[in-house]
């Protein structure tokens, strides 16, 4: 009998937050458009933009020593061996 005055209490509290958290996300919005979200899967997805040059980049592709190791960004490469 002792616990019923402890769940009782501690189910309406978890049962009125509940009700509170449903009511907050009404007034902000949060089901005002349900078939958008369902179909957007089916569109096509705009094809991305490729970000400008750099100079830093322009410089590393145009040099004459380029090794099929060195990236485009300028970085260094980093090799491994691995033994066998």
């Amino acid at each position: 009998m002792e616990t019923i005055f402890v769940l009782l209490p501690l189910a309406l509290l978890i049962a009125a937050i509940a009700v509170g958290f449903f009511i907050w996300a009404a007034r902000s919005g949060q089901f005002d458009d349900l078939d958008t979200p369902a179909v957007r899967i089916l569109f096509d997805d705009e094809e991305p933009q490729r970000p400008a040059r750099t100079d830093c980049e322009t410089e590393v592709r145009r040099s004459p020593v380029r090794s099929s190791i060195v990236p485009a960004n300028g970085a260094k490469a980093e090799t491994r061996r691995v033994l066998r």
